[in-house]
């Protein structure tokens, strides 16, 4: 079974490209959007998922980041979703408590194709690097629908860049348990995901 995928989004506000493999190992991780903290986070999320992903992408970034990481956070979850087929054979859960510093982050997901987010993160500033804050929720909530999963997502901590890289890392590592290949049946009783 092979679970690489390519993904393109190109709107009048943004063109995405994301090229991922589930089962790459994580060695190829690489994110050109233009905006520095959230090629940054992208491509900690490659290396900790152990998936080998390629993020280029360009926004109207003029107007600001919003069209841009709302587009990648789409393109990631279709990526996913593409990547999963069938999901035959998947975990299907993950979970993930992840340190960073004074932040840990805990993250479950679950692949039902049923999409829904929990993120219960307060950050105490506006921007996180060249970010604004409330667009890690949009990338979230943009990421659970497009690839039909449920993510519940906590963080605790002081400083925003902790919280906000350690809840990218930590739903990293829950993504690399749930899909990795288990056996042969789908992973429900309801037979379909």
């Amino acid at each position: 079974m092979i679970r690489k995928v390519k993904v393109e989004r190109k709107t009048r506000e943004t063109d995405i490209s994301v090229e991922l493999n589930l089962d790459g190992g994580g060695s190829v991780s690489s994110a050109r959007t233009g905006l520095r903290f959230f090629d940054h986070m992208l491509e900690s999320f490659g290396k900790h998922s152990k998936f080998d992903l390629r993020v280029q992408g360009k926004g109207d970034l003029e107007v600001d980041e919003h069209h841009l990481v709302e587009d990648v956070g789409i393109c990631l979850g279709e990526a996913i979703a593409k990547a999963l087929g069938g999901k035959k054979g998947v975990r299907r859960f993950g979970f993930a408590l992840v340190p960073m510093d004074d932040a840990l982050a805990r993250v479950a997901v679950d692949l039902s194709g049923r999409s829904y987010l929990v993120y219960e993160v307060k950050l105490r500033g506006r921007k996180v690097g060249d970010v604004s804050g409330e667009n890690f929720e949009h990338f979230f909530e943009s990421f659970a629908k497009a690839a039909g999963v449920n993510v519940n997502a906590w963080v605790d901590g002081k400083n925003d860049h902790h919280k906000v890289e350690a809840l990218f890392k930590a739903l990293a590592v829950a993504l690399r348990d749930a899909v990795r290949v288990e056996g042969k049946l789908l992973p429900t009783i309801k037979g379909k995901l």
